[in-house]
């Protein structure tokens, strides 16, 4: 029994789960190769250039799976993860999406996730998922799914710590937990905000925690929140939770803003998101009231490195400057008081 799942959307926030539960059924996970610029062209030229870039490479990535001879592919409506808090509308409708704008013949394990609904919970998600493989024991599929929350809780206990992402997945599913320890310090923290299909994906993002890595900055993410963290960054935006993956944006926006060790923040959005632009436009206006300085990468397929590795080291070196203008002043002051108290000691002599 195999089947396909797409390295894109969903992906990149809950592949730890879906491997803990297929292969806790015995079910083989094939994935598709990682997103390249063919996989951007292919997809593109099936969709209305109006289509945001991540639907765009999760079609792609769809027939990648197809190519190497998958016949059954997981492709979920994850409609709202809880009572009125949903997803946007192309991934509410993704199965609908790739139904009609690729025709070929191979099953589409289409299972909907809405928790605005009645019936429409994890376990009836979970069953649907696997009733093409011919599994249907409710115990089975109950057992399978704490195998998966297992996973999925690892690879979090690791993210937290300051695991990287890459590292904490290949643990997760070797079934390890491996903690951070004794991390290097770095002259400058950036927070780096973005959907993890954005930010994880290294052609999407163009590799972009090597390059601040290589400028000496470390990064941080919503990976390394918990909830009540990010709970605690949406209130101090005066915000509330609609969008499903808001938490990852105005959330971890809100708490990194007023987190006083980051130095500045870095979003990433696909051109023509339309929650991602209300949420974004929020954060800028709260970044300005903490004088936090803010940059926007705006992506689509058109995108090029060399622009993009400009404006990434033009922020970081006003964020060294700032740092350092900061650093400056700080020393003055203290100088002229060292003064003023040894004006003083000599009056009282």
């Amino acid at each position: 029994m195999k089947i396909g799942i797409p390295r894109a959307l969903s992906y990149y926030d809950f592949f730890p789960f879906w491997y803990g539960f297929f292969s806790d059924l015995g079910i083989e996970i094939v994935l598709s190769d990682p997103t390249t610029k063919q996989t951007m062209s292919v997809g593109s030229s099936l969709v209305v250039p109006e289509t945001c870039l991540p639907i765009k490479v999760y079609v792609g990535h769809i027939l990648n799976l197809l190519d190497k001879g998958i016949d059954k592919i997981f492709v979920p409506s994850i409609q709202s993860i809880a009572p009125k808090i949903y997803n946007c509308s192309k991934i509410r409708g993704l199965p609908d999406l790739i139904r009609n704008v690729i025709k070929r013949d191979f099953t589409i394990v289409e299972t909907t996730l809405d928790k605005s609904e009645k019936k429409q919970g994890l376990y009836e998600f979970l069953a649907d998922a696997v009733k093409p493989f011919g599994i249907t024991d409710m115990d089975r599929i109950k057992k399978a799914s704490k195998n998966a929350w297992k996973v999925y809780n690892n690879f979090h206990v690791m993210t937290r710590s300051g695991v990287p992402y890459k590292k904490a997945l290949k643990y997760a599913i070797e079934n390890k937990v491996v903690i951070a320890e004794n991390q290097k310090a770095y002259p400058i923290n950036v927070a780096l905000i973005a959907h993890g299909y954005n930010l994880y994906d290294e052609r999407v993002s163009m590799k972009i925690f090597e390059k601040l890595e290589k400028l000496d900055v470390k990064v941080f993410t919503a990976n390394q929140l918990t909830i009540e963290q990010m709970k605690k960054g949406l209130n101090s935006m005066k915000s509330k939770l609609y969008w499903a993956n808001e938490y990852e944006i105005t959330g971890a926006a809100g708490y990194y803003i007023q987190d006083r060790k980051i130095d500045g923040v870095i979003t990433i959005n696909a051109f023509g998101c339309g929650p991602d632009s209300l949420m974004l436009e929020r954060m800028a206006r709260y970044a300005r009231k903490a004088k936090k300085p803010i940059l926007h990468l705006s992506i689509d397929e058109q995108t090029g490195e060399a622009g993009f590795v400009t404006r990434i080291e033009a922020f970081v070196d006003m964020l060294y400057r700032k740092k350092r203008s900061g650093i400056l002043n700080k020393i003055k002051i203290q100088d002229r008081k060292d003064k003023y108290t040894d004006v003083q000691c000599k009056d009282l002599i």
